[in-house]
């Protein structure tokens, strides 16, 4: 469901909730593209690079991987997750 123009909730795909109850947000601006869950900046893809800015809750890793698998990216589980896209400073 788009909110606004270039906004949507995030819908599971691949996940085997019905819905994550518009709890994860995905914003597209300036060809990024950032996933907010719980109205926290937890991920975003630029230039076909996926980057995960931290480890949060079972939930909000549930919306990462929603999130990078529908956009093509490898997403076994947080591990690998985090091995894989966790910013490095």
């Amino acid at each position: 469901m788009e909110i606004e123009k270039g906004n949507y909730y995030l819908i599971p795909e691949y996940d085997t909730r019905a819905s994550f109850y518009n709890k994860a947000r995905v914003c597209l601006d300036s060809g990024i593209k950032t996933l907010y869950s719980y109205e926290t900046k937890v991920c975003y893809i630029k230039d076909g690079v996926a980057v995960v800015l931290g480890v949060w809750s079972g939930t909000t890793t549930r919306h990462i991987k929603e999130f990078l698998k529908q956009n093509g990216f490898k997403a076994e589980n947080k591990n690998q997750i985090l091995k894989d896209y966790l910013k490095k400073d």
